[in-house]
C-alpha cells in the first residue's frame, strides 16, 4: 500500500480542485527527477487539475529554478513558480527598501534593481558555504540599528546531493534573532502569506487546495494553518515518525508524488482520463 489517509474514518481528499507541490525532495532530489514524478506531474496536466510549484529554495533564482527543471524534461512557466525572494523583492519594492543580502550570491540576480538608498533591510537566506562570521556580525549590526529583518525561509534542514541532511537557513534566522531580539518577516514556508499568495494564482478557495511536500513543519504543518490539505511524502528530508511530529497529523501520507497524485485523483474523479 502507498498511501494512506492520516486518519483512518476520512481520507479529507475529497474535493480537492488544485495542487500546490514542493520542488526539492518532491518532484527532484540532488537534481535528479524522483522516480515517477513527472509522469504524475503529466497525469495531473491530463486531468485537468491545476498546479503550482512552492519552493523553499533561496540559493538559486526563480529563473534557475525554472530552466533546472527544463533540463530535465519539464517545461514550466516561470510564473507558475513561487519562491521566497520573489515575494520579498515585491515587500522591497513596495517600501522603497535597500536590501543588505545574506544570502548565495547566485540569488542576487533575483534582488537587482531595488532601491540602494531606502531605509536598509536584512535578507536572509541559504547562503551555504557563503555564510561567514563578516557577514553575520554586519547582518546583526544592522538590525541594531533599525533595519528590517526579513528572512526567505525558516527550514531547518534539507536534503543535499550527498543524501545526508544539512544545514538550511533556519539556523542562522535564529541565531540573528537570538542575538538582536528581532523577530524576524518571514516569507517562505510556513509563513501564511506564502501559501495565500499561490492558493490566489489557483483561483481556489483553500480547502479546495492540497499542499504535497516532504517538510512536515514547513510544508505540511504551515499549508493546514493556511486552510489548505497538507500532504506530506515520504521522499526528501521525510525520517521515519515525523507523521506524529504536529499536533494535528498530517491530512495524508504517501510514499511518494506518484502515489499522492493516484489518492487525489481517485477521489477528485480521474477527469480528463
Amino acid at each position: 500500500m502507498t498511501a494512506e489517509p492520516a486518519s483512518s474514518g476520512n481520507s479529507r481528499l475529497s474535493g480537492i480542485e488544485g495542487l500546490l507541490i514542493d520542488l526539492d525532495g518532491v518532484v527532484t532530489i540532488g537534481g535528479a527527477l524522483v522516480p515517477g514524478s513527472a509522469e504524475a506531474l503529466r497525469r495531473l496536466e491530463r486531468a485537468h487539475v491545476p498546479f503550482r510549484f512552492i519552493t523553499n529554495t533561496t540559493r538559486r533564482p526563480r529563473r534557475r529554478v525554472a530552466a533546472d527543471l527544463a533540463s530535465l524534461g519539464l517545461v514550466v512557466d516561470i510564473g507558475h513558480i513561487f519562491t521566497p525572494a520573489a515575494l520579498a523583492r515585491s515587500y522591497c519594492l513596495e517600501r522603497n527598501l535597500s536590501p543588505y543580502l545574506v544570502t548565495h550570491p547566485d540569488l542576487r540576480e533575483d534582488f537587482e534593481g531595488l532601491s540602494a538608498g531606502g531605509r536598509e533591510a536584512v535578507i536572509v537566506g541559504d547562503a551555504g558555504e557563503y555564510f561567514t562570521y563578516a557577514q553575520m556580525n554586519a547582518a546583526f549590526r544592522k538590525l541594531m540599528h533599525g533595519a528590517d529583518f526579513l528572512a526567505l525561509a525558516t527550514n531547518r534542514a534539507f536534503q543535499d546531493h550527498d543524501g545526508d541532511l544539512s544545514l538550511d537557513a533556519g539556523p542562522f534566522v535564529a541565531a540573528l534573532e537570538f542575538a538582536s531580539r528581532r523577530k524576524a518577516r518571514v516569507f517562505g514556508k510556513p509563513a501564511r502569506d506564502f501559501f495565500d499568495a499561490a492558493a490566489a494564482a489557483l483561483h481556489l478557495a483553500p480547502r479546495r487546495i492540497a499542499m504535497i511536500g516532504d517538510d512536515i513543519e514547513a510544508d505540511v504543518g504551515g499549508a493546514m494553518a493556511a486552510g489548505l490539505t497538507g500532504v506530506l511524502v515520504r521522499t526528501g528530508k521525510y525520517r521515519t515518525g515525523q507523521e506524529a511530529a504536529l499536533a494535528t497529523a498530517p491530512s495524508f501520507v504517501a510514499d511518494d508524488l506518484s502515489a499522492a497524485v493516484d489518492a487525489i485523483l481517485g477521489d477528485a474523479g480521474q477527469r480528463g482520463r
